[in-house]
């Protein structure tokens, strides 16, 4: 061959191998439904640990941003807070499928991204609540190239699922273990993907470890039901007794606090509740093993990201609560994310704030998609990302609505929940909340506002139980002593309504860096260099977050205020040698449109 043959030759293998390492990546997410991770439901699946966790990297400090199905899920899936996604509850008016079409989410989310961006798409298993047999295809759900759907009312029976393939007919699966048929779709899913040139977006979302629950005739909320080759496991496990384990004191405030201790018949059925959850995951665990092994077979593992997640968290027994969710303990929104692909180092515990709102802006990255209009970051996943990450220290959290119960002995409050049908007085109304998490390096705060008036305050770092909440009458002794970073309990406080005030409805760069809505041309970057002496009347001073109602949804008029003062400089830093807040202070007050008042008898 001659030199320039030879170099000609070069030079195309050069483009072809440059090609292949830019190829995109094929992306695979497996969502479950409910799971927790503070019951350790994680040490129960040894095909995910084996598959997942040990290749990849386990993100111990994630969380969702609503506790509940459809509006967590619109989160994940939009890159939206749902106070800008406006889907807050699982049933119309405010949620539901119905609302996210009439949101125009439709035709703007992520598989129609990704799909722009070259990718065939596929889903299977559970989608939004309110996507029904009467719904299906009242429009078609928008963005896959292949889907199949469980549908409502049937979507959390386990033996009597129903779905729709490609918006065709439902098919009833009767007798059939859902998370099991789940499974075979996806797998049939990777089949046709791997059949295109094409990089494949790919969802697997079986209902485990989620209650059964039917909503045909009277609701019943039962325990997960699992295959019976899982029967036989877990005979002897335990809900870990931790400090907030049906406790003999109250804890939490609004209906939480009004909760009765849990007598040992009710425990007994919880640690079986539990159980039934745990032996539900064990298909899916079996379907980690077969879609990796499958993507190994079909040599396509190596440019593969696998995500692992779950919706939201779940609580049984914790704050003497029956099973359930929907609360902003750290039982109901700290969740699992394990993920494995290119890059992404092994057996790795990644110690940086992530959330749902941060996924969908994560697999758009990884995509070579644009992000930055979504309310969300990527989650760092390589090494060099993970040691200079650039996620915050923040997750916003929110609620609107009621709190349910599930089992057989739940019952948290005397109001109905109609939208299922006829349950009984059993739900808690009053459960609109925002509520702020913060992780430093010194500090791990929760700070929550309710829709009653009443707020909570946990340094979770002190207490991880979160039992001694500083703003209940019970424990405001503790607030004496209290001191972070040599500030004052008064002082920390401040700074967290204000900075709470900035996420609760924050838009695109303002909820990946809400203190430069405070501080626009400061460098305050964490609450530590918030906590600057010099800021203490400029946070003192702010507005407060408050509600004038407890509404069931999303109304910005029964939520406050809305708006920060932005710190000031020339106006603020005077006096004091800058150590002094004056002016504007008395204008700023009367922005406080809410103060509660009267017996909590009155809101709940």
């Amino acid at each position: 061959m001659t030199r320039p043959l030879v170099c000609i030759a070069l030079a195309w293998l050069c483009r072809l191998a440059a090609a292949k390492s830019s190829k995109q990546p094929n992306i695979l997410i497996v969502l479950t439904d409910d799971q927790d991770w503070h019951m350790h439901s994680l040490d129960y699946m040894p095909l995910l640990n084996e598959h997942i966790i040990k290749q990849g990297t386990l993100f111990d400090k994630h969380y969702c941003t609503v506790s509940v199905c459809c509006p967590s899920r619109v989160n994940l899936w939009t890159g939206l807070a749902a106070h800008n996604s406006n889907v807050t509850d699982l049933f119309p008016p405010y949620g539901g499928y119905p609302k996210f079409v009439a949101e125009g989410l439709n035709e703007n989310w992520l598989p129609v991204w990704l799909q722009k961006l070259g990718y065939q798409t596929y889903y299977t298993g559970k989608l939004f609540n309110s996507h029904s047999v009467d719904n299906y295809d009242d429009p078609p759900v928008n963005g896959f190239n292949g889907s199949d759907f469980l549908l409502d009312p049937f979507t959390y029976q386990y033996y009597h699922s129903r779905m729709t393939r490609n918006a065709g007919k439902p098919v009833s699966y009767e007798g059939q273990y859902s998370p099991d048929v789940v499974a075979h779709k996806a797998l049939g899913f990777l089949d046709d993907a791997a059949q295109h040139d094409q990089p494949f977006f790919l969802v697997a979302a079986p209902v485990a470890p989620h209650s059964d629950v039917k909503f045909v005739g009277r609701a019943q909320f039962d325990m997960a039901k699992y295959a019976p080759r899982h029967a036989h496991l877990f005979k002897d496990y335990q809900i870990p007794r931790e400090e907030n384990f049906n406790p003999d004191v109250p804890s939490g405030v609004s209906w939480v606090r009004h909760l009765p201790q849990l007598n040992e018949t009710v425990i007994e059925y919880h640690d079986e509740f539990q159980r039934s959850r745990l032996r539900a995951l064990q298909s899916v665990d079996e379907l980690i093993k077969r879609l990796t092994a499958s993507l190994a077979a079909k040599g396509l593992l190596d440019n593969t990201y696998i995500f692992f997640t779950s919706d939201n968290g779940y609580h049984i027994s914790q704050h003497r609560l029956p099973p359930g969710k929907e609360c902003p303990f750290e039982t109901d929104i700290h969740i699992p994310l394990a993920v494995r692909g290119p890059g992404v180092p092994s057996g790795k515990t990644a110690n940086v704030i992530s959330s749902h709102t941060d996924i969908a802006p994560t697999v758009l990255k990884l995509a070579g998609g644009d992000f930055s209009d979504r309310d969300g970051f990527p989650i760092p996943l390589t090494s060099e990302e993970l040691a200079h990450p650039e996620s915050g220290e923040h997750v916003n959290v929110e609620f609107w609505g009621r709190a349910v119960p599930e089992g057989k002995y739940g019952w948290i409050g005397n109001d109905t929940f109609p939208a299922v049908g006829d349950t009984g007085p059993i739900a808690a109304r009053n459960n609109t909340y925002k509520a702020l998490r913060l992780i430093g390096k010194s500090y791990n705060l929760m700070y929550t506002v309710w829709c009653t008036g009443e707020r909570e305050f946990y340094d979770v770092q002190r207490d991880p139980s979160q039992m001694r909440n500083l703003l209940h009458a019970d424990h405001i002794a503790g607030q004496a002593s209290y001191e972070l970073s040599g500030r004052s309990f008064e002082q920390v406080v401040a700074r967290l309504d204000s900075l709470l005030m900035v996420t609760k409805s924050c838009k695109a760069a303002t909820c990946h860096r809400p203190w430069s809505v405070l501080h626009p041309e400061e460098p305050v970057k964490t609450l530590g260099d918030a906590l600057r002496p010099k800021y203490d009347d400029f946070y003192a001073n702010q507005a407060r977050v408050s509600f004038s109602s407890c509404p069931l949804g999303h109304l910005v008029a029964e939520e406050g205020p809305q708006d920060v003062e932005p710190w000031d400089e020339l106006l603020q830093g005077q006096g004091s040698g800058g150590d002094s807040q004056v002016p504007l202070m008395a204008e700023r007050a009367k922005r406080r449109t809410f103060e509660y008042g009267g017996p909590i008898g009155w809101w709940t």
